[in-house]
């Protein structure tokens, strides 16, 4: 099976078609007022209708509150949430249960201390996503452009797929599919130019992404 792509950060229809007809499978619209590339709800409702029946729109959320998580799943209705913060076990349960969305939730990595924190949400959110762990002083927890120890994730005996996220671009996506078995590559400035996202890199990024998937799952089986 080949390897799902998500291409987050998305902000104009334009890269949206374009992610869509590559073959992508996710858009990642994020609503975190520190992001460079947050969207407001307005505007993420219109991404996300543009997106609607072409591919998956992920609602990329961090330490969302009650209020916000009612005007995301009503207004916007995405496919799924993305929580990219410090919230706990329960609380993500909990996010499940008040929106009926599937839920990914992303864990920040620098060792394999982090890794195992992993298995306190297997059995909760629907996938959990490994993202290089920001510095303590950053102002967003992702989209930082850094790579983490891919061979943390040998043997991590994660009994549902997993997402594969940090410092992904065209040129290390296959290196990294290969490495980690993981069933979705998640990516965002690795896709970008000038601070906005390049069709050409997405296009790369795709198909490096699904070329990698057979080597990858023949080596994760």
């Amino acid at each position: 099976m080949a390897v799902k792509v998500k291409i987050c950060g998305v902000r104009t229809p334009a890269i949206i078609e374009t992610a869509a007809a590559e073959g992508a499978d996710y858009v990642g619209l994020v609503i975190f007022e520190k992001s460079l590339r947050h969207v407001e709800v307005e505007e993420a409702r219109v991404l996300g209708a543009i997106a609607r029946g072409k591919i998956g729109a992920v609602a990329v959320l961090v330490d969302p509150d009650d209020r916000l998580l009612d005007q995301v799943a009503d207004r916007i209705r995405p496919d799924a949430l993305q929580l990219h913060g410090s919230e706990t076990p329960e609380r993500v349960a909990a996010i499940k249960a008040r929106t009926g969305l599937p839920v990914m939730k992303a864990i920040g990595v620098r060792d394999a201390a982090d890794v195992a924190k992993a298995a306190a949400y297997t059995k909760i959110a629907d996938m959990v996503l490994f993202d290089a762990k920001p510095a303590p002083d950053a102002a967003v927890p992702g989209g930082a452009g850094t790579t983490f120890d891919w061979t943390l994730l040998s043997g991590v005996g994660l009994t549902a797929p997993f997402a594969l996220s940090g410092g992904l671009n065209p040129d290390n996506v296959a290196e990294a599919v290969r490495l980690t078995g993981a069933s979705l590559a998640d990516v965002s400035s690795g896709v970008e130019s000038a601070g906005e996202k390049d069709a050409g890199l997405v296009r790369r990024f795709v198909q490096a992404a699904k070329a990698a998937a057979p080597q990858a799952r023949a080596k994760a089986s």
